[in-house]
């Protein structure tokens, strides 16, 4: 049976029966296909452990693809083909016998609490054509720097979603389809306030909290996109949006915040996520070995 038909299926009932996220399903369509168009192969017959070895191979050797790239394949055609077995569609999982490779453990990527407060003042002094973009502008990268959103939960924001007067961000269906309220710092909220005065004067009606400024829609992430360009460029800075939300991550543990509060913020389904950003952050480290109770009573 041709795989592209069965593929569609398999999208349809991850979406709609299991409940994967767009996001997820995204993911398995582009390795699907990538795959399919690698390998030359039209038929569910036609994939072969020898031809799925060769993807792998062929993603590490040409592709250069890294320990989570790899992983990333591998989980999506797993599903696809644990779910073509289950529907008898094939015999068995060919990918089942392929290894996965051991996960690298690095220390997220963050930018200091100078690094961040640079970057914040660059977005408030950028040449801007219009007030409102530097308003909202603002206000996207504080909801990062100081919220830890990630960048769909961002952009999936609603107008009544973020209650400036009670200090509230109420992320609707998250990743792993949970929902969270944040808690709003009185910094945020003020960069908040401004983007709200500023879309108020342009009329916008549109219920996305993130709008366009050239028309009254839903802002993009293609259009969240080009304004990281815009800024990395502008700020000398290399950095990410998801850069950004281990920054909130590491800046919060060192300002003193407990590791289940900050847990329950970032949205993790485990703690152990979030103890990560306990070894990055060196301050947090420094502060927490000075508490070793020889260290005022040991003299040279």
């Amino acid at each position: 049976m041709d795989i592209e038909l069965l593929a569609r299926k398999f999208y349809d009932e991850s979406l709609y029966l299991r409940g994967r996220s767009p996001e997820t399903i995204r993911g398995y369509r582009g390795r699907i296909n990538y795959y399919r168009t690698y390998a030359q192969i039209q038929r569910i017959d036609e994939v072969t452990e020898e031809n799925l070895r060769a993807l792998f191979f062929h993603g590490r050797t040409e592709r250069k693809w890294k320990t989570n790239s790899y992983i990333g394949f591998h989980i999506a055609l797993r599903s696809f083909f644990n779910w073509c077995v289950a529907n008898r569609y094939m015999v068995s999982n060919p990918i089942s016998v392929i290894e996965l490779p051991k996960l690298e453990k690095r220390l997220p990527t963050k930018l200091t609490k100078q690094d961040a407060m640079d970057l914040l003042e660059v977005i408030s002094n950028y040449p801007y054509d219009h007030e409102y973009l530097r308003c909202r502008n603002h206000a996207i990268f504080s909801m990062f720097i100081f919220a830890g959103l990630r960048k769909s939960e961002l952009l999936k924001l609603q107008l009544t979603d973020v209650d400036v007067d009670n200090l509230t961000i109420f992320v609707r269906q998250g990743k792993g389809n949970k929902d969270r309220i944040i808690p709003m710092s009185y910094t945020l909220a003020e960069s908040l306030k401004r983007y709200l005065i500023a879309r108020k004067r342009l009329h916008k009606t549109c219920p996305a909290f993130f709008v366009t400024f050239n028309r009254n829609t839903r802002y993009t992430s293609a259009g969240l996109m080009r304004l990281v360009v815009q800024l990395r460029q502008a700020s000398g800075l290399k950095f990410s949006v998801h850069k950004l939300r281990h920054t909130f991550a590491t800046l919060m543990l060192e300002g003193g915040c407990d590791i289940y509060s900050l847990s329950r913020m970032m949205g993790h389904s485990d703690i152990k996520t979030t103890t990560i950003y306990l070894s990055a952050s060196a301050e947090h480290l420094r502060s927490q070995v000075g508490k070793h109770p020889l260290n005022d009573m040991v003299r040279f």
